[in-house]
This record gives C-alpha cells, structure tokens and sequence, in this order.
C-alpha cells in the first residue's frame, strides 16, 4: 500500500528506466500483430471487410492496460497493418480503392477516439485507487495516533509512522528559541546546527522550509509545521538518505493530511491532560475543605467551653476579670474563625435542597418533584448538582460546561442550553416563567436561593 501512495499523482519519468517506458509500446504493437496473424486465418473465409473489427479490441485493451499513447501507437499499427495485408494491391502502402481509404482512415479515427476514452477510463480508475489508498494511509495513521496517551508516545509513532510511509528518516521537534527533539526514526537521527535553525524558522514562522520548500535552507531536511501558523505546536523533518526529495509535489497532500492527524492527536492529549490536572485539583480541594471543616467541628466545642468558662470566671472573681476578658475576647475571634471554617464543609452537598417543591439530594443522587422521582440524564444532573453546591449564585457557562462536559468543551454553550431547557422542562411548574433555574443574560445560570 505505501508504493501505491508514493506513486500517487504524476509520474517521475526521470526516476524510470527507458526500458519501462518502450515496453509499453512493444505489447500494443505485439497485440496488434496477433490481430494481424488472426485476421491472415480469417479473410480467406469470411473476406477482408471483416479483419478491421479485429483491431478494435486491441486498440481498448492497449489503451485500458498501457494508456493514450500506447493505444494510439496501437491504432496507427493496425491502420498500417491493415493496409499493408488486406488491402489491394497487398503488401504495400498503396491504396488504390477510395474505399480501402475510408475504412482505414475510419479505423484509425475509431482507434483514437476509442483510445482517448478508454484512456480517461483508466486514468480516472487509477485516481480513484490513488484517492482510496490515500484515505486508508490516514485512516490507519489517525487509528495508530488515537491509541497514544501522552505527547512522548504520540511523537514516537507519529516519526515512525512519517518514516515507513515516505521511507526516509523522521524527526519531530518543539521549543523556541532553541528546538528540542521530541522522537527520532530512526532513533539515531542527527541533527546539525544548521537544520536546527531550519526547524526553529518553521516554528517561528509557521511555513515549511527546508529543501523543496518554498523557503530554502542549507539543509538536505524539508521541515514542516504541526498546528494553525498562528500556533505552531511542533515541527516535523523528513530526509533521505539518498539525498533526494523526501516528499514530492505529488506527495504534499498527503503529507498535509497526515500532520494535521498529528495536530489534532496533540491537542486530544493537551485536553486530557488538562482534565485530569483540574479533577485531581477538584479533589484535592474537596479533600482540603473537608479537612479544615474537620478541625472547625473538632475545635468549635472546645472554644465555647472556654468562652463559657472565661464568663464564668469573670463573674465569680472579678480580680481576673481582665484576664477572663481576654480569653473571652480571643475565644469570641476564634470562633469567628471556626464558622467560617465551617462554610467550607462539604455538608451542603449532603443536605437535600428543597425549592418550591423540588428536591435535590445529591447524597443519593435523586431529584423529586411534589414526592415523585424525576429522571435526569447524567449530563442534566451534573449541571443541576453544581447549581446546587452553589444556591444563589451565578455559574458562568464556561463553569458549568467545564463541571459536567469538561474543560474540552467550554466553549459549547449549546450543550448547556438544551440540559437547562430540558431540566426546566422536567423541575419548573411553568417552563415558560422559571422560578428555579434562573438565566443570568451573557453570564451564566442560577439556582434560586
């Protein structure tokens, strides 16, 4: 499959043997003498008229296997032929009869038209297997990408891939002002000053450089960017060993496609990595505000013990009244503290929320309307649920989009508009005038208080 993508497009005549290019040829004009050897057998019984049909099925199958100009080799030799052996006086070139004229000129245009068209046939048979083995070679590019995890991995598959495809070495580098290299294939792949500072002006600038490019090098490398030109991610070498072209006009397309595969597994990779930096960030502020919630419960008996013993003190022995106001005073601070320690405890999120008569208990993980469950889908009751750790208070979209869909999808605000019109649907007693579920314009939603 990778010879048939490396010759897709144009032929590089200068890379073929002339002895490819005249065999062509020689099999037309060979079929046409068997024609010519048949039509011998065939016009002492059934007479001359007859021996032209022979040569048209030479002339399609030329033209089908070798293309136009091998066909039309082809319809001039069986003109010539049957010329030479069917038409009086025979074996010469002389026509006498204005009707051996029609038939071989007639022969020889029913040959080129038919030629031409058999001809496009072809071609636009071997474009389309070109086009199908393309789409195959990105599809099985995409499919090797999408089971890489991290940025390392996808660069090392991506250079492989890049290598075996063109069969030439691979390099994927990133960083600016001085690139790094990402993945090699090979491995052992070095890099001069020179083609680093090639790849530097490709992440610089977001165009290719290098040999063949539009901005020439002193280098044998072509690089090429990954990413919008505006947000160039890395850059991608190709070179051969045999100092030809790594990728060739024809090739660009291709080559385009496959980096764009190689973009967009960097951004997947980028995006869950983000993910689960803010869900281990998530949970370790649950597991920070459950902690200092902790200590308020565990030190707000132990302060009201002594604000209760520093009054006590100072009714019963007024000469350490200063002392118990002191303690009292302080201990009155401290327990400022603990309540506000207190708001952080994740006990709200225990508490079943009751508003007119819905209710939200997020423990259980179920939602009622007037004593009868309702039935959210997981999307609805993730932006529900995050509306009601924070009763009162205007979400953004982004907020809540990043909460139930994730931080990939904040800016899909679509998504968000059919969970709220749906749990409206299901939660409010008039959709039409929510008194739930409030909309804050060009800002976000709120749970009423």
């Amino acid at each position: 499959m990778d010879r048939l993508v490396q010759a897709a497009g144009a032929d590089d005549r200068n890379n073929v043997p002339l002895g490819m290019l005249v065999l062509p040829y020689v099999a037309a004009v060979a079929m046409v003498a068997i024609s010519t050897i048949a039509g011998t057998f065939l016009a002492p019984r059934w007479g001359n008229s007859a021996v032209d049909l022979l040569y048209l099925p030479t002339i399609l199958a030329s033209a089908i296997l070798f293309g136009l100009w091998p066909a039309l080799a082809a319809g001039l030799a069986s003109a010539l032929a049957y010329n030479f052996f069917f038409t009086p006086p025979f074996h010469t070139f002389r026509m006498d009869r204005p009707a051996d004229i029609v038939t071989v000129v007639i022969l020889f245009l029913v040959a080129t038209v038919t030629s031409k068209l058999a001809a496009n046939v072809r071609e636009q048979a071997a474009l389309a297997t070109a086009h199908a083995n393309r789409n195959a070679t990105v599809a099985g590019f995409a499919a090797r990408l999408l089971s890489c995890s991290d940025k390392q991995e996808i660069a090392s598959v991506a250079c492989g891939e890049l290598a075996r495809i063109f069969a030439c070495n691979a390099v994927m580098v990133e960083g600016s002002p001085m690139p790094s290299m990402i993945a090699a294939a090979p491995a052992s792949v070095p890099m001069t000053p020179s083609e680093i500072a090639t790849a530097a002006a490709v992440l610089e600038s977001g165009e290719s450089a290098g040999r063949g490019a539009r901005h020439p090098y002193p280098t044998d490398w072509q690089f090429h960017p990954v990413g919008p030109r505006s947000h160039v991610v890395v850059a991608v070498g190709l070179v051969r060993d045999d100092e030809s072209l790594a990728v060739r006009e024809e090739q660009q397309e291709l080559l385009a496609s496959l980096l764009n595969q190689v973009a967009l597994a960097l951004e997947r990779a980028r995006l869950e990595s983000e993910a689960r930096d803010f869900s281990a960030l998530r949970q370790r502020d649950q597991v920070r505000s459950g902690l200092l919630s902790s200590i308020g419960r565990d030190l707000k008996p132990r302060v009201e013990a002594l604000s209760a013993a520093a009054r006590a003190l100072r009714r019963t022995s007024p000469e350490a009244k200063p002392a118990a106001s002191t303690v009292a005073s302080e201990a009155a601070r401290m327990e400022r503290y603990l309540s506000n320690l207190l708001e952080l405890e994740p006990e709200s999120e225990q508490r079943p929320i009751e508003l007119n008569g819905v209710t939200i208990d997020m423990v259980h993980r179920r939602v009622s309307k007037d004593g009868e469950d309702v039935h959210l889908t997981p999307k609805e009751y993730a932006v529900l649920a995050e509306l009601a750790k924070h009763p009162g208070r205007v979400l953004s979209h982004a907020h809540l989009l990043r909460a139930a869909w994730g931080p990939a999808q904040e800016g899909q605000t679509e998504y968000l508009r059919v969970a709220i019109r749906a749990l409206r649907q299901k939660l409010e007693r008039n959709p039409a005038a929510p008194e739930l579920i409030l909309n804050e314009p060009a800002v976000g939603y709120r749970l009423a208080a």
